[in-house]
C-alpha cells in the first residue's frame, strides 16, 4: 500500500492524464481543509466555497503546480487557500461610495457640538469667578451639599453662602448669554 504523499503524487499524475476519479479522490481528501482555512480567513461561506473551487480547478488545469519536494499536498493546499483567501479580501471593494454612505447615529451632532461649546463657555466663566464663589458653587452643585452644610463646613454665615451661590449663578448666566 502506498504512503499518503506517494499516493498524492500518484493521484496528481492521474489527474494530469485527465482522470476525473483521481481528482474526485483528491477533492474528497482535501476539500474540508481548504474550505475551513478559507472560511476562517473570509468569514463568509459563499466566498470560502468560491476559493475552494478556484483552487481545485487550478489543480485540475495544472496538477504540476504542486512540487512534492517542498512539502505535503495538504500543507501546500492550506497555504494556497490562506493566500487566495487573503487576496479575495483585498479585492473586495465597498459596494457604495464613501461620500454616498449614510451613517446612522443616535446622537444629534449639531446639538452635541452646541452643548460642547456651552460647556467650554461655562468652564471659562467658572474659572473667572472669585475663589469663594467658585468653591461654594462647587460644593453645592458637584458635592451635593445643602446651603446649611456648606455654611457648617466653611464656617461662613448661612446668608453669606446663599449670597455667594446667587451671585455666582448670576455671573455665570451673564457670561453664558454674552
Amino acid at each position: 500500500m502506498l504512503k499518503p504523499p506517494e499516493e498524492d503524487a500518484e493521484l496528481l499524475t492521474q489527474v494530469q492524464h485527465g482522470d476525473d476519479r483521481a481528482m474526485a479522490v483528491l477533492f474528497d481528501r482535501y476539500s474540508k481543509i481548504v474550505y475551513s482555512v478559507s472560511l476562517r480567513v473570509l468569514r463568509d461561506t459563499a466566498s470560502a466555497e468560491d476559493v475552494m473551487q478556484e483552487i481545485f480547478m487550478q489543480i485540475w488545469r495544472n496538477p504540476n503546480s504542486f512540487v512534492a519536494a517542498k512539502g505535503s499536498l495538504g500543507g501546500w493546499l492550506s497555504v494556497v487557500a490562506r493566500n487566495r483567501s487573503i487576496d479575495t479580501l483585498r479585492r473586495k471593494r465597498p459596494s457604495e461610495q464613501v461620500e454616498e454612505l449614510n451613517l446612522a447615529s443616535v446622537f444629534n451632532l449639531a446639538e452635541e457640538s452646541e452643548r460642547n461649546l456651552m460647556m467650554e463657555k461655562a468652564r471659562a466663566a467658572v474659572v473667572l469667578l472669585p475663589l469663594e464663589q467658585r468653591k461654594t458653587l462647587e460644593m453645592a452643585f458637584f458635592d451635593g451639599l445643602t446651603h446649611s452644610e456648606i455654611a457648617e463646613m466653611t464656617g461662613d454665615a448661612l446668608g453669606t453662602v446663599k449670597t455667594r451661590i446667587r451671585s455666582g449663578l448670576l455671573a455665570l448666566r451673564k457670561a453664558l448669554q454674552a
